[in-house]
């Protein structure tokens, strides 16, 4: 007998829909219905009808084949056979990692095809595969952030056993996985929740859709509903660790805060299964309350992403400043995050016009996740334009240099280690055609007021667009991008091996620069890193430069002297302390501020 189970407080009648047949289900409490058959077995497909409306799809299915109107099909997890006894995921601060799309990271768009580019990140060094949202979502192709059926992993991918192939093959290898959940909305295509039961709330708004009800009348069923598809995740499918979209949108007022319950009850799962996991946010509010232990007063949670590390490299390296880039641009940004985590931790914004964010210098690097470019910062352009589209090689070096020697966790975006020209562009494939066509004039509105060529603006509908977003794996080939992933190797395989980025205090970085000069240096125990990011060589006073050792250089003309440093023009050398101290840095004042 299969025991099936669905939560509708509010029906008044629940039937499932199998083998033909409309088979009446018995509520219990809480307003949870079940019903005990013997037709529901593993491959069975099924569906339910709602005080005679549907059939619509189980909420918790956890197989869609037919995408996201069809009906689901039962899955049992223990028939898959897993290779991965004894795993253990390598730790966060020892991590690198790379955040792929499933669907334009191979040519296959599968599963599997990640599979066969695993030797790839091996050579590479990379740690932790970092998956942007697989949960089914409506059509064939899409970055995943509007999926409906959050159990179920998307049928294009390869579904429920493409997935634990993928995992599987990846702890064999050495490589842990982390999965981009989405706990703030919805999509609206193929969303039939409602038809259940009080799954979101007209209190709060999102900028994507209706805001879950975490907190109103029957909330708990609802909370539980995200809850256990965390922990599916981690449990099911063997899922290393999560990464949480935007919860600064994740609104809640309860005494415990859902992001802290979902921490709590991961931790939970930790210690039943022996294994290491962790949740990671993405937070728009410059919040390390997020990061803080659950006895001081925060959300428990073991990162976040770091948008202002980001945004502070991205405009000093290009000069862009248009929107949230306003608040960058300068050294002193780059340099106030790399000491103190965060540039805008409390400081007026002039962009948001107010006081943004909270002091995080009591937080370790790890704490974050630090990258040059991620599937927003290019998806969310006109174009979709890489940063190898915008900087050149040796500004590009310098990029990733700092990424690499940063107090933070290092994350790649697929391609980014070759300077890969395929763009990332939006995508979506909605069959409605009334969103599908909103979704499209949506995103020229969006950049009317960058281009006046709207029409130029690829159509996130048409399948071109995601076909010019795959990877073109042939470009590693030739002479330009072999040597900028030369270069990445080099610069994670020193990552990984030198001690000294075992110390990630920011209390132990230090900062010095020039505005006028352009260039910055850093120093980290043991380290000394040095840029000089205008195209003019320059010469860098530093005192004992001789009792350091080079690590990595991007120029072959950089020169170390007794007491200087010859820098070519966008270049970045690695220096290693050979005797007991590391040279005074230069200081400079810049605004009144010593830095």
């Amino acid at each position: 007998m299969t025991t099936v189970r669905v939560w509708a407080p509010e029906a008044i009648q629940v039937e499932l829909e199998c083998d033909g047949s409309y088979l009446p289900m018995d509520r219990g409490a809480d307003g949870w219905w079940s019903l005990d058959t013997e037709r529901l077995v593993h491959g069975s497909d099924y569906a339910f009808r709602v005080d005679g409306n549907g059939p619509f799809p189980d909420p918790r299915s956890a197989w869609q084949p037919q995408g996201v109107h069809g009906p689901s099909r039962w899955l049992d997890h223990s028939r898959f056979a897993w290779n991965d006894a004894g795993w253990q995921a390598p730790p966060l601060a020892a991590a690198v990692i790379q955040e792929i799309h499933v669907g334009t990271f191979t040519p296959e768009g599968r599963f599997d095809g990640v599979i066969d580019r695993l030797d790839h990140l091996v050579e590479l060094g990379i740690t932790h595969l970092e998956l942007m949202p697989v949960a089914e979502f409506p059509g064939a192709r899409g970055w995943g952030y509007d999926g409906v059926d959050l159990y179920a992993p998307h049928h294009a991918y390869g579904g429920p056993d493409g997935l634990k192939r993928l995992v599987d093959a990846c702890h064999r290898r050495g490589i842990a996985v982390l999965l981009d959940v989405v706990y703030n909305h919805l999509g609206p295509d193929g969303n039939y929740l409602a038809q259940f039961g009080p799954y979101f709330t007209d209190h709060y708004q999102t900028p994507w859709g209706d805001a879950v009800n975490l907190d109103g009348p029957d909330s708990n069923s609802v909370r539980r509903f995200f809850i256990d598809n965390a922990l599916m995740w981690l449990r099911d499918y063997h899922i290393d660790g999560l990464r949480i979209d935007a919860v600064h949108a994740i609104v809640d007022t309860s005494a415990i805060h859902f992001l802290e319950q979902l921490a709590t009850e991961v931790q939970r799962l930790e210690g039943e299964l022996g294994r290491h996991l962790v949740v990671i946010a993405e937070n728009d509010r410059n919040d390390p309350r997020v990061a803080w232990p659950v006895e001081a007063g925060g959300y428990g949670l073991d990162a976040q992403w770091n948008e202002d590390f980001h945004h502070a490299l991205h405009a000093l390296l290009t000069g862009e400043s248009d929107g949230y880039y306003a608040d960058f641009g300068r050294l002193a940004d780059l340099a106030r995050v790399l000491t103190r985590g965060l540039a805008y931790d409390g400081r007026y914004s002039r962009y948001r016009r107010r006081i943004h964010g909270r002091p995080a210098s009591d937080l370790p690097g790890r704490r974050f996740i630090g990258c040059l470019q991620n599937h927003d910062q290019i998806g969310n352009r006109p174009n979709g334009e890489r940063i190898s589209h915008l900087l050149s090689p040796g500004l590009l070096k310098i990029g990733a240099a700092l990424v690499m020697t940063s107090p933070f966790v290092p994350m790649l975006f697929q391609g980014e280690e070759w300077a890969a020209q395929t763009p990332f562009l939006y995508f979506t494939d909605h069959t409605d055609a009334d969103l599908g066509r909103a979704v499209t004039e949506g995103r020229q509105r969006e950049f009317a007021a960058f281009s006046r060529d709207t029409d130029g603006i690829p159509d996130p509908q048409s399948r071109e667009t995601f076909e010019r977003s795959r990877l073109n794996w042939g470009e590693r080939e030739r002479e330009r991008h072999a040597g900028i992933l030369r270069w990445y190797r080099s610069l994670i395989a020193l990552r990984r091996s030198h001690p000294a980025f075992g110390d990630d205090r920011l209390d132990a970085v230090e900062a010095s620069f020039d505005e006028a000069g352009r260039w910055l240096m850093m120093r980290r125990p043991g380290l000394l890193v040095a840029c000089n990011l205008q195209p003019a060589p320059q010469r860098l006073e530093c005192p004992a430069a001789a009792d350091l050792h080079t690590l990595l250089q991007s120029d072959a003309g950089i020169v170390v002297g007794p007491d200087r440093l010859d820098l070519p023009g966008e270049s970045v050398v690695i220096l290693e302390q050979e005797r007991s101290a590391m040279p005074a840095l230069p200081t400079f004042h810049v605004e009144g501020v010593t830095q």
